[in-house]
């Protein structure tokens, strides 16, 4: 999806799992799509790509190419894993300051958000917050 906002990735994100009626099924299809990526390497699961606040151990790694940030990542859950690779999907490919200025309202309009404790929306305020971090450096 290069060259596309992410108002408009996002929209076309919700477009393709709102295919999907049942949320549960939903999260099920994020969880599957996540399966299918190949994990963080050993080297990269270190303590400073590690997310501070998530009760998982979860890992993104972020680099710049050509101007655009790129993200990945893995956790030992995989729903956590199955979440964080659906950020790091709508992030990727944008500017650092389209990356730090816009807040993901996929989680909620795909009724994800719901199906969710707390401690786990807690981690992924911590993944946002580690994503936007990252292209604010950049």
């Amino acid at each position: 999806m290069a060259g596309v906002t992410l108002a408009e990735k996002q929209r076309q994100l919700i477009e393709d799992y709102t295919i999907i009626p049942d949320p549960q099924e939903r999260l099920g299809a994020v969880v599957d799509n996540a399966r299918r990526r190949p994990p963080l390497a050993e080297t990269e699961r270190t303590e400073a790509n590690r997310v501070k606040g998530c009760v998982s151990q979860a890992w993104v790694v972020g680099e710049v190419r050509d101007g655009r940030c790129h993200f990945r990542s893995d956790a030992d859950s995989p729903l956590v894993r199955g979440l964080l690779v659906l950020l790091c999907d709508f992030y990727s490919g944008a500017t650092p300051a389209d990356v730090a200025a816009t807040e993901p309202a996929l989680l909620e309009e795909l009724g994800l958000a719901r199906n969710l404790s707390p401690t786990r929306l807690n981690g992924l305020r911590s993944v946002r917050a580690r994503i936007r971090e990252f292209a604010a450096a950049a």
